[in-house]
């Protein structure tokens, strides 16, 4: 039953599971991998008299603690509003008392799905994710939800790795922020029947997604510059597989041409990774650029590598933004707190995460009436000491 319920008629499982999980029943790991007939080891034969295992009380144990039925025991863990609080606390007093766990991997088998969320996000160091997850998180916690966060570092692999597992887990469903545009994977893993919703990044009428307008976002970052004066500005930000980095590129040559200026104007620097040490690595190449082709300006794809540009400038002794003007994309909290106050293009962080985790507990639902929604937020600019206003335009030389 439990290595091969498909073996196990539809109605035996499901009686041996609401079994299992009457008793409070717990699978033995140790003892699958060494064989029932093993026997425990003699320290714990010793200690059994004086330390019985509270593990093994069941939700019939905490029933006649309690003097009341199983079904009510049931009610106080899923659906306490019908009990009465009398009832309710002489029921988490029993509970309390043996020490009893509810077994989440029997009721998991029941219902074919666990409480889990699980929440994929391209580098868990990047505050902005941090934020994200931590809107999820408290939408999920409402429903009596938990958050999983997995890390894909930015690698297809990893990406593919999590969502194989989190499927396997039975996971609630997952919230994504994909690597690549496509990937047939997530529409796969959707037909078999969990949810997946797609986080800072638009998808299909097909699917649900909450996404930033990031050509709006990159086209507004370099409007500012182009009214600070600079005439040639650097666009820092990789991998360009990244759909982010595609529209806020995508921005920023709209913004040159509405405003006249020669594609030659900008400048492209293709980083491996959105982080600071690619941030730094920019730095040095525009400082080895020779003063005739250096930019004064430079937009980078989000906050990590603006404020390695910035470390990387200040460590030289160059001045920000004087010598080299500087606007990051997502606003964490670090671009404000920097040494040189830091301009941004704000995310609604939380907010993604917040309105991703109410989509997916709406899919969820099952409900027929059930509409794929594609929320997309506007980015806002936000401007400080790192491109203060340029009276006239650089002088080369």
């Amino acid at each position: 039953m439990l290595n091969r319920p498909e073996r196990v008629s539809a109605s035996t499982r499901e009686r041996v599971l609401r079994a299992m999980d009457e008793l409070g029943f717990s699978r033995d790991s140790s003892a699958a991998a060494t064989g029932a007939g093993s026997a425990p080891p003699p320290e714990e034969l010793a200690s059994s008299p004086r330390e019985p295992d509270r593990r093994s009380a069941g939700i019939v144990a905490v029933a006649k603690r309690a003097r009341v039925s199983v079904g009510t025991v049931s009610n106080v863990l899923n659906r306490p509003d019908k009990v009465t609080p009398k009832t309710r606390d002489r029921v988490l007093r029993a509970i309390e008392e043996l020490g009893f766990v509810r077994n989440e991997a029997a009721r998991q088998l029941r219902i074919g799905r666990s409480r889990t969320v699980g929440l994929i996000v391209l580098d868990v160091a990047n505050p902005f994710f941090v934020d994200i997850a931590g809107g999820a998180e408290k939408t999920a916690e409402k429903s009596g939800l938990s958050l999983v966060i997995c890390n894909s570092s930015e690698l297809p692999d990893r990406e593919a790795h999590y969502l194989s597992l989190l499927e396997e887990q039975r996971s609630f469903g997952i919230l994504l922020t994909p690597v690549m545009t496509k990937n047939p994977r997530i529409e796969e893993i959707r037909k078999r029947g969990t949810p997946v919703v797609l986080v800072d990044r638009a998808s299909g009428r097909g699917q649900c997604s909450v996404s930033v307008d990031d050509v709006s976002g990159g086209q507004s970052a370099v409007n500012h510059l182009i009214g600070q004066g600079h005439e040639r500005i650097a666009f820092v930000g990789g991998p360009r597989s990244i759909k982010q980095v595609q529209d806020r590129l995508k921005g920023s040559r709209l913004a040159l041409d509405e405003a006249g200026m020669p594609t030659s104007s900008l400048v492209t620097f293709d980083t491996d990774a959105l982080t600071v040490a690619e941030g730094r690595r920019a730095g040095a190449w525009l400082s080895g650029l020779s003063r005739a082709d250096r930019p004064t300006a430079a937009f980078c794809a989000n906050d990590l590598l603006a404020l390695g540009l910035l470390q990387e400038m200040t460590s030289q002794g160059r001045s920000v933004p004087q010598d080299l003007a500087i606007i990051g994309y997502d606003d964490i909290d670090f671009a404000s707190a920097a040494a040189v106050p830091l301009s941004s293009v704000r995310q609604p962080r939380q907010l993604l995460g917040q309105t991703a985790t109410e989509l997916l507990i709406d899919e969820a639902a099952g409900d027929p009436a059930h509409k794929h929604r594609q929320v997309v937020f506007q980015p806002e600019l936000v401007v400080r000491d790192s491109t203060r206003l340029r009276r006239a335009h650089p002088k080369r030389g």
